[in-house]
């Protein structure tokens, strides 16, 4: 399979997914790196992953994001699901989803994204969903029903979703934990200091806390969280956040190289060479993680399916070597 870089009419895309970063200065965008390089995505399977979607009417974080990985994913029927909509209601300045007013949310979607799920045959789904800050409880309801949807249709698929903050949205995240995802993931995306231009609609602990609260109300859920790097970022900042996951008993951690989908959006800093990611790989299992993906290509469900399998494999590992062991006569 020939390889390709990604390239994006950014003018046209700006105009038309981000009118409220129209007034920003331009951020040129900068030549990847060799290092960053993807498959181009013209397999059959892809295709056929590709009319599933459309056909059911669903909306991926693949498409939406402009996912590097997508040619990959797709033609190993992996898709990320993104429900409710695909128009967030924040404007982060790294991310590629529509702003906007978001439309009511559709009943009938968790019905089938579950069909699409038993169709594709996963063993391990990834639900996300954009920012619904105009939902009373965030969506949290809608994702929910989602899980039992897939439960019903697909009863051994493992599920995994990566949520919103739930910001001001008391109550909401008991209603998900209830639903009992086996992983629960929300990305942190960057270091604290970063927040103001880089996360503007969020709050570093507000997204800590959460993932603390989680594991609080069922330890037995897996929780996970990821940073992209090269937005200016220093190590020791990295470093604390990995120690910040590790008092909320995060389990797993990815690292991915941020890439910039527009002249409008916050520029690369800087492209963190494939062996800085193995050191803050190395740093993030010596502070004690069960799972860790590190690598410039790396996003929060890039080969989630088999993740999650070693994931579980750390677990029991961790367990059977913390059991006391049986007395010798």
């Amino acid at each position: 399979m020939t390889m390709q870089r990604i390239t994006i009419d950014h003018r046209k895309q700006s105009a038309l997914r981000h009118p409220e970063k129209a007034n920003r200065p331009d951020n040129p965008v900068q030549r990847k790196p060799d290092w960053i390089r993807v498959k181009a995505p013209n397999s059959p399977i892809y295709q056929e992953t590709r009319k599933l979607m459309r056909d059911n009417r669903l909306v991926t974080v693949c498409e939406e994001a402009a996912c590097p990985n997508i040619g990959e994913c797709w033609s190993q029927r992996h898709a990320t699901m993104m429900i409710m909509g695909e128009i967030c209601t924040r404007a982060c300045s790294f991310c590629n989803v529509t702003t906007g007013m978001p439309h009511a949310l559709d009943e009938d979607e968790p019905h089938r994204v579950a069909e699409a799920v038993a169709t594709l045959g996963l063993r391990h789904v990834v639900i996300t969903s954009v920012d619904r800050d105009d939902l009373a409880d965030g969506g949290a309801r809608h994702f929910a029903r989602t899980i039992a949807r897939i439960r019903e249709a697909s009863p051994s698929t493992t599920i995994e979703i990566l949520t919103p903050d739930f910001l001001r949205k008391p109550g909401a995240l008991p209603v998900v934990v209830e639903a009992r995802p086996d992983v629960f993931n929300h990305n942190i995306e960057t270091v604290p200091r970063l927040y103001p231009s880089i996360r503007p609609g969020a709050r570093y602990f507000q997204s800590l806390r959460l993932l603390d609260d989680v594991k609080r109300q069922d330890p037995s859920i897996f929780t996970k969280s990821g940073l992209m790097l090269g937005l200016g970022e220093e190590r020791m900042e990295v470093a604390q956040v990995m120690d910040d996951f590790r008092i909320a008993d995060v389990d797993f951690i990815t690292l991915g190289q941020y890439l910039q989908p527009t002249p409008k959006h916050a520029k690369v800093d800087r492209f963190v060479p494939p062996a800085e990611f193995d050191e803050f790989a190395s740093m993030a299992r010596a502070k004690g993680f069960l799972q860790v993906s590190a690598s410039p290509l790396t996003r929060s469900s890039y080969h989630a399916d088999s993740d999650f399998a070693a994931l579980r494999e750390a677990r029991q590992n961790k367990l059977g070597q913390s059991l006391p062991r049986p007395e010798t006569r």
